[in-house]
């Protein structure tokens, strides 16, 4: 069986495209939209938000992940990320961290090779266990 078998990826992608149209891009002109689908049967979305002190810009990633928990928590089962032009994009590797921490080893990522668990996507990823 297929990893996406069944399931509306290019609806998800149309909702990271949506929530892209909203960042705040203005220095890098770079704008990206993420989202998800809860354990729960919950959207959730993200836009990335840029500062002038570019360190401290936000992923859309970060933005998805506080709404997650904003609106009740649970563990992300499906995501994916879009460019400016609603093209599949791959999470940074600080992004991958959170989304590992918040959807597991088995959250299906749409990413620019096709349907991967995250723990292909990141593997041997450092989590809560790692901190008993």
């Amino acid at each position: 069986m297929a990893l996406d078998e069944g399931f509306d990826w290019a609806a998800l992608q149309a909702e990271a495209t949506e929530a892209m149209r909203h960042a705040y891009a203005p220095y890098s002109h770079y704008k990206v939209g993420a989202a998800a689908l809860v354990d729960d049967g919950r959207h959730v979305s993200g836009c990335n938000v840029e500062n002038a002190a570019y360190g401290v810009a936000l992923c859309a990633e970060c933005g998805l992940v506080s709404e997650l928990h904003r609106s009740g928590g649970g563990r992300l089962t499906h995501f994916v990320c879009v460019g400016g032009d609603g093209e599949v994009i791959m999470p940074c590797g600080r992004c991958r961290q959170l989304l590992s921490e918040n959807g597991g080893a088995s959250l299906l990522l749409m990413t620019v090779s096709g349907v991967k668990r995250m723990d292909e996507v990141l593997p041997d990823a450092f989590g809560p266990d790692d901190l008993a």
